[in-house]
């Protein structure tokens, strides 16, 4: 007997996103990602859902199919939005940079539609085949887990209610219902690792189902690790857009652990959307557990006294645009600028006129700290010296700290 595989999804939907008053739906064109609409439009009821869909351009055609995309929407009643992303360097790889536009030009309309969250297509299917890919590069425990229905990056809540449902079902419920969608080419192409991995699925004759249950199993250790984590780095102290962990308890705990807190003390003081590369990491830990000072992705990570005092590292900052307001270097948001008056770092040049060791920070964590300039002169150093009718905070506090120790 089949699945109702609709109710499926709704129930998840009523799950990751009942209580918001609007969704964003990413609709490629594909069978999974046009279910979803189909069944988002149906559950919606009066929530305001809106559709974008990515033309990357990167094969004849493409421009069409999002015009499909967007007949099918407006359809349903739903608002839908082309977002097209040219690539600016033919370097890297290509698959990794369209995945991080598409997300970023998917975050960027849904924050100026006021929408505080975005729904994506990802299967069962995407399940399976993503632990296959990982194992065969050697990945760690969160490599291996299954995707998390929810997670926030790119500045944005990222929903995946059809997890639990496969392709193929998905396919049928669509033909049963007469709807159509697109067939991307580059899904047979076997160039590219994923491809490659839904076709060892189906040669080997391997269970989707079988293989997204491994993950979640994996999953759930992950997930212990990241509660022992939270407990190991609770004694971690902020102190203006830096951070002191704890030395005696990151010490004494297993070199996993240590390499989460780690991982997630950079991203709190950098605003990165990734990790470390592994294998850095842990040259990074070996050198600061030998009492060296290193630096790890944009952060400083220094033994002191107390811990490891983990900073913005100056010459990252000093590379940050200078903005008049908003958000900037991805660590501070300034308020009560005069006009013409810029935010950028202070850099250890002007450092060396100031009074910066009664600050208590570190030389070059003073160097990362915002400076307001005009015209090339130093107005002011907040976090050496209050100035009055300025308004700086960091964007990030002791709470984001402990959900990037638990992020997945």
């Amino acid at each position: 007997m089949s699945r109702d595989v609709a109710a499926l999804i709704r129930s998840a939907l009523d799950r990751l996103a009942g209580d918001l008053p609007a969704l964003g739906l990413a609709v490629s064109g594909g069978g999974d990602s046009v279910a979803l609409m189909q069944v988002a439009a149906e559950w919606a009821q009066g929530r305001r859902v809106m559709v974008a869909t990515v033309d990357h351009g990167l094969r004849e055609g493409s421009d069409a199919e999002a015009e499909d995309v967007a007949r099918a929407a407006r359809a349903l009643g739903l608002p839908h939005a082309i977002l097209l992303w040219r690539r600016d360097t033919q370097a890297g790889n290509l698959m990794a940079q369209a995945r991080d536009a598409r997300l970023r030009l998917l975050s960027g309309w849904a924050q100026r539609n006021d929408l505080p969250a975005v729904a994506l297509g990802h299967t069962a299917d995407d399940l399976a085949e993503t632990l296959l890919m990982r194992l065969a590069r050697g990945s760690g425990v969160d490599g291996l887990s299954a995707m998390a229905d929810w997670r926030d990056a790119f500045d944005m809540r990222w929903l995946r209610p059809m997890l639990g449902a496969g392709r193929a079902e998905l396919r049928d419920w669509l033909r049963a219902r007469d709807v159509g969608w697109i067939d991307d080419p580059t899904n047979d192409n076997a160039d590219y690792d994923r491809v490659r991995a839904r076709q060892a699925i189906a040669a080997l004759g391997l269970d989707v189902s079988g293989l997204a249950r491994s993950a979640a199993h994996i999953a759930e250790a992950r997930d212990a690790l990241a509660e022992y984590a939270a407990l190991v780095s609770k004694e971690t102290e902020f102190d203006r857009g830096s951070l002191i962990l704890p030395r005696g308890p990151l010490r004494d705990a297993p070199p996993e652990i240590r390499r989460r807190i780690l991982v997630a003390a950079c991203r709190w003081v950098t605003g990165a959307d990734y990790p470390p590369r592994r294998a850095t990491l842990i040259h990074a830990l070996e050198a600061v557990l030998a009492q060296g000072r290193v630096t790890l992705d944009g952060a400083m990570i220094s033994p002191t006294g107390s811990g490891l005092r983990v900073t913005r590292e100056a010459a990252a900052a000093l590379r940050a645009p200078a903005v008049a307001d908003g958000p900037w270097d991805r660590r501070w948001r300034v308020a009560g600028l005069a006009p013409g008056q810029r935010l950028s770092a202070l850099g250890a040049e002007a450092l060396s006129r100031l009074p910066w060791r009664d600050s208590g920070l570190l030389r070059d964590e003073a160097a990362a700290s915002p400076a307001i300039w005009q015209d090339g002169a130093l107005i002011a150093a907040p976090l050496l010296r209050d100035h009055p009718g300025i308004a700086l905070r960091p964007l990030r506090g002791a709470a984001d700290f402990r959900r990037l120790v638990k992020a997945h």
